[in-house]
């Protein structure tokens, strides 16, 4: 049977890695086609080795790799680097958010031959049952969601090396240290696919299934789920939006409750981090899987949308109840709302305060986001944006909040969509210079463009501003340590709560070496950086 090594780059530290929920879902989506070896970056602190090392133990016709922007970019390019100096003949494949946003940008680098826009099953299991067929180039010019490289008068048939060129039977021509300048192929959107909730996924292909659950505030054993798939709203700054589209599904509370049975009766899990893009939709579609969460009753964390919450009854508020709900991450983003439009989030700065109130007041915690620094008016947003959250610690001091600075990723490639190409084509940066973006991966992997991807820096926001967010949110997180944290002594986040507060309370947040100092001592949890 022919092979697959499917990779998932390191993207987290091992203590708080979860199930590499990418590279399982292709393993079962090649199930009887391909014997699938799965390296995990997360738990494998020498996963490139370990990869290599796979082309010794079983074939390996294609190498499918995992890819987010941000720190995983890093990662994915050193693992895809070895490989195609290792295997330079072996069909090396990027899916996920980065190659669905920026499939150009990977298909300029001469360790990447295609790229997987969107969801990935079906294309890859397409791509793969071409490649090494007499008909290869006609077959991927037909599969939809697929982006390549199409070589001109390249040599046809198993592949050739000519010096330091390797031409493959497709026609890329992969160069060591250049970049092809082959015409990139972007073929037909794939439709929106419900496949993938109709399975488990196989944990137990993964070497050590138990070793990713781990203790969080939620419980001693956590499992990270994802449930539903996409999200029917298109906000200009989301990986989500451009991935789905604005189409999302919901499994089957068979499916549901199948899955966690597994998770908990056969792994041991004691809890539920679901990665779902958006669990809380409509109502009637919620309540069958409300009902299955308030019969195991497992204490849960997941997505949630603010007018999706308020608009809950109270009878499918005594089912989060009764399921033992305990956190809810709304995207508030911004309390004006002019800009809340601007960036299509869908919903209102009141609609925020409502979904806190109505969490808080079914014991909820509502955990909200939000987005720092717009381009049209980075300061006058930053400090109207700490003064809501003010109002709502005021109010609800329970309230988390998660800080981030709002940097619209750039639009994909043959897809119109206007309010993206509006958030993008004007910015500028401090000096007044447009904004370009990087055009290679090699380039998004620069520590710049990182910040950027990981929504923490951006071309227009001036060093004062910088070290303004900076200032507020380590009194913010001083003043009002996480729930979340687990790690960090009782005693060190109520000295902190206590140094802190004459800071906030008189909103002098400028400069705050003591608190940076006791954080570095007490190692105060930071759920941006390391999840719950």
């Amino acid at each position: 049977m022919r092979g697959a090594l499917l990779i998932n780059p390191t993207i987290t530290s091992a203590r708080t890695a979860r199930f590499p929920l990418a590279v399982l879902s292709l393993a079962t989506a090649l199930e009887g086609r391909a014997s699938c070896q799965i390296v995990d970056g997360n738990v494998d602190r020498n996963f490139v080795a370990t990869a290599l090392r796979s082309f010794e133990s079983g074939p390996v016709d294609v190498v499918g790799v995992s890819v987010m922007g941000g720190p995983q970019l890093r990662t994915a390019i050193a693992v895809s680097k070895a490989i195609r100096e290792r295997a330079p003949t072996t069909p090396i494949v990027w899916g996920g958010h980065f190659p669905t946003i920026c499939p150009e940008a990977a298909l300029r680098e001469p360790y990447v031959d295609y790229a997987v826009r969107g969801q990935g099953e079906d294309t890859f299991t397409e791509l793969f049952d071409a490649l090494g067929r007499e008909d290869e180039l006609e077959r991927v010019a037909h599969i939809a969601g697929l982006s390549w490289r199409r070589g001109a008068g390249a040599a046809r048939g198993a592949g050739a090396v000519y010096g330091d060129a390797v031409v493959r039977g497709d026609g890329v021509v992969n160069r060591a240290g250049a970049v092809d300048d082959s015409e990139i192929v972007h073929n037909r959107e794939r439709p929106f696919s419900k496949r993938s909730l109709g399975s488990r996924l196989p944990y137990e292909r993964l070497e050590n299934p138990r070793r990713y659950l781990t203790q969080t505030f939620l419980g001693k054993r956590t499992a990270g789920y994802q449930a539903a798939l996409g999200c029917r709203f298109r906000c200009t700054f989301c990986g989500v939006a451009s991935m789905f589209r604005g189409r999302m599904a919901l499994p089957t509370a068979v499916r549901l409750e199948q899955d966690l049975r597994f998770l908990g009766d056969t792994l041991g899990a004691d809890s539920i981090n679901f990665y779902d893009h958006n669990f809380f939709d409509r109502e009637v579609d919620m309540v069958p899987l409300l009902e299955v969460l308030a019969k195991l009753r497992l204490p849960w964390w997941c997505f949630a949308r603010a007018d999706a919450l308020i608009d809950l009854s109270e009878p499918s508020w005594e089912l989060v109840r009764k399921s033992r709900l305990r956190m809810a991450y709304i995207g508030a983003e911004s309390p004006s709302d002019w800009l809340l439009h601007d960036i299509r989030k869908g919903t209102r700065s009141d609609q925020t305060l409502a979904a806190v109130e109505v969490c808080h007041r079914h014991g909820v915690i509502p955990e909200l986001s939000f987005m720092l620094a717009p381009p049209q008016d980075p300061e006058g947003e930053t400090e109207r944006t700490f003064e809501f959250i003010r109002h709502i610690k005021r109010r609800y001091p329970r309230t988390e909040i998660m800080i981030y600075v709002y940097t619209p990723l750039p639009p994909r490639p043959g897809i119109a969509d206007a309010p993206v190409a509006r958030a993008t084509k004007s910015l500028r940066d401090c000096a007044g210079n447009t904004v370009e973006f990087p055009r290679t991966a090699d380039e998004w992997a620069r520590p710049e463009w990182i910040d950027y991807w990981c929504h923490s820096d951006a071309p227009w926001v001036s060093e004062r501003l910088r070290q303004r967010i900076r200032d507020f949110t380590t009194v913010l997180g001083c003043r009002f340590p996480t729930a979340t944290d687990v790690r960090s002594p009782p005693w060190g986040r109520a000295a902190l709560r206590a140094l802190a507060s004459w800071r906030y309370r008189f909103r002098r947040y400028d400069r705050p070496w003591e608190l940076r100092f006791s954080r570095k001592l007490i190692r105060l949890w930071d759920p941006r950086v390391t999840g719950l």
